[in-house]
Order: C-alpha cells, then sequence, then structure tokens
C-alpha cells in the first residue's frame, strides 16, 4: 500500500516570512542615505577643487599624472583591439576553411541519402505495396466468391 501525500493546504510554506517586501521605514532610510552618499560626494569634489585652485603647482603635477595615465589606457586599449582584431581574422579563416567544407560534404551526403531512399522507393516499395494490395484484393474476391473461409 502506497503512502499518502498531505493534502495541498497541510504543506507548509518553505519561503521565509522575512522575504516579504522592505517596508516604508525601510525605503526612507535607504533613499536618506543614498542622499548623504551624494552630498559627501559633492562636497569631497568641492573641496578637492578648492585645494587644487590653492596649490597650482600640485594641480600641474596631477594633471600630468593624469596624462600619463590616459596614454597607458589607450596603449592597453589599442593593444586589446589589435588582438579582438587577429581573432575576427582567425575566426573568419575558420569559418572558411573548415565549416564550409563540412557543410558542403553533409549536403553532399544529404543528396546521396535523397536518391538513395527515392531509388528504393521506386524499385522496391512501390511493387511491394502493388503486389500487397494485389494480394488483399485475390483474397477479398476468394472469400466473396465462399471458397475462402470468411473472418
Amino acid at each position: 500500500m502506497e503512502p499518502r501525500s498531505a493534502p495541498p493546504d497541510a504543506v507548509q510554506d518553505l519561503e521565509p516570512e522575512d522575504s516579504a517586501p522592505p517596508s516604508r521605514a525601510r525605503r526612507s532610510l535607504a533613499v536618506a542615505l543614498a542622499i548623504v552618499v551624494v552630498l559627501a560626494a559633492i562636497g569631497g569634489a568641492a573641496v578637492g577643487v578648492l585645494w587644487l585652485v590653492r596649490n597650482p603647482q600640485s594641480a600641474e603635477a596631477l594633471r600630468d599624472a593624469a596624462i600619463v595615465l590616459i596614454g597607458i589606457e589607450s596603449l592597453i586599449v589599442g593593444a586589446a583591439v589589435i588582438v579582438l582584431v587577429v581573432q575576427v581574422a582567425r575566426l573568419t579563416a575558420l569559418l572558411q576553411n573548415e565549416v564550409r567544407p563540412m557543410l558542403e560534404s553533409t549536403n553532399e551526403t544529404l543528396r546521396t541519402v535523397r536518391g538513395t531512399t527515392e531509388f528504393l522507393s521506386d524499385n522496391m516499395v512501390r511493387p511491394v505495396v502493388r503486389l500487397s494490395g494485389a494480394a488483399a484484393a485475390l483474397r477479398r474476391a476468394i472469400e466473396l466468391v465462399g471458397l475462402g473461409r470468411a473472418r
């Protein structure tokens, strides 16, 4: 005898109750925290600009360092673009030299299979079907005449 499963209303919910949507207080706390972070960032930027205005030599050094970093970044991006172009060229060569011949070979095989099935259909299946139909007609005719046994 198979054990019975519990009715659907007796199955307890497996989700924790803490997965409820955030309350209104939690959302307002998140918004307030986001506002404080944005204001702190704006204040930090203002203090940084003020410090750079009062120290022009430091501003020049920072500008020069930024120019060097941008130049290094440009070299890295250029190298990445070259690698990407090489990879695209290799993919194109792969498609032309390996995938295309495989597809052509597959198409040739499909044409051969299609020709074989047509040949078999014409030379084997149709005659067998005709012979089977003629045998069934002959059997029915014999049954109708009464020489054979009726089913």
